[in-house]
């Protein structure tokens, strides 16, 4: 299992004293499930890469099942996802490798734990739980993450096969390294529809400990509280009484939200057109690729584009999306290009579902019955 960490922050090499692992060594830490390894690939005062491989030891691990889990699955202890995903043993890592970053200390730097810095996080391999490509968007994207996720093939072999339930995920923000790992400490698990220790009263303290500022209000606090708990009942329904009290006694004192009703329109669109079965959409007036960020986070969308009249949208729309570093799987099925709304153009034909979004009302009303014949 690969995780990198990516900071275009000025001294970019600073990364190495928020991880508390230098830059030039490889280090290596062993775990109850194998060993992490601590390297970078590249280090620059521009660009600085992290990247935390976890080599899982899978003999080791079947040893220390009890006979009910190895038992469970006749297979399970040879053919198995643990080594190649990101999972519980993850977020052990996590707390192991990168201790003192998650819980937001820094001997050398300490001004910087607090700075909001641009970061890049890049994993090989996630489970959806079955959710696909939809549930990393939906958790991830409302923490403000910009999401991108490329649903695996089953078997690259055969084409025709359905996506496997893993994509690789690549979540962009500008914020502390402290709250991206903690949020990754809570969600992967969530994902994770396995886990190696045992799930109890504990789990429950430390979700709530590692929830705090930003799971109480989370709009899947629910979905994702059950998924960490596995699903066990009294312990889902315990979680959840905690924090409806804590978020009742903050209640008075809580800072007013930003209600962002743009965002919460453009989720609406996406889930009209997914609900229409379409296949194809195509954007009109794209602007800076807002909607086509959800639209490409939706696997059962085989063909998309967008169009906008104006370069410069464009050329931020290219940049929001990091066109030029997309998969080419994603690549194939993504297109951009210039065009006005009000000449007919043969690129706007062939496609399942069109979205017109806050765009209409930027039309002169003289050319409003030109853009409907078109």
């Amino acid at each position: 299992m690969l995780l990198t960490v990516t900071t275009t922050h000025s001294p970019a090499g600073d990364l190495g004293y928020l991880l508390h692992k230098h830059p030039d060594k490889l280090q290596t830490v062993e775990l109850s499930v194998g060993r992490a390894h601590v390297f970078y690939p590249e280090v620059s005062p521009e660009r600085c890469t992290a990247a935390l491989y976890l080599e899982v030891d899978a003999v080791g691990l079947m040893r220390g099942r009890s006979r009910q889990a190895q038992q469970a699955f006749a297979l399970g202890q040879y053919v198995n996802d643990r080594p190649y995903v990101a999972s519980s043993f993850t977020s052990v890592a996590i707390a192991k490798v990168f201790g003192s970053a998650l819980n937001g200390r820094c001997k050398d730097r300490p001004g910087l734990v607090e700075e909001a810095i641009p970061l890049k996080i890049g994993l090989s391999a996630v489970p959806t739980g079955g959710g696909g490509p939809e549930r990393l968007e939906r958790w991830f994207g409302a923490l403000d993450y910009e999401v991108t996720s490329t649903p695996i093939a089953l078997d690259a072999a055969f084409p025709t096969w359905r996506d496997s339930d893993y994509c690789s995920l690549v979540l962009r923000t500008t914020r502390r390294l402290a709250e991206v790992l903690t949020h990754l400490y809570v969600l992967l698990p969530a994902l994770d529809g396995d886990r190696h220790y045992y799930i109890g009263e504990a789990e429950v303290a430390k979700l709530l400990a590692r929830g705090a500022g930003w799971l109480d209000d989370h709009p899947h606090r629910e979905e994702i509280t059950r998924n960490y708990l596995l699903g066990f009942r009294s312990l889902t329904e315990d979680a959840g009484a905690r924090f409806a009290e804590r978020s009742e006694g903050e209640e008075d004192i809580a800072a007013p939200t930003r209600h962002d009703l743009h965002g919460e329109r453009l989720d609406r669109v996406r889930e009209h057109l997914m609900a229409s079965g379409a296949r194809s959409v195509i954007d009109l007036g794209c602007g800076s690729g807002k909607l086509l960020r959800r639209l490409l986070a939706v696997s059962q969308f085989e063909r998309i584009a967008g169009c906008d009249v104006d370069t410069r949208e464009l050329t931020r729309a290219r940049e929001a999306l990091h066109v030029e570093d997309m998969s080419p799987r994603q690549a194939e099925r993504f297109e951009l290009f210039q065009a006005a709304l009000t000449y007919r153009d043969a690129r706007f034909g062939g496609y399942e579902a069109a979205a017109l979004v806050e765009v209409i009302e930027h039309l002169d009303p003289a050319r409003l019955a030109t853009f409907e014949r078109v």
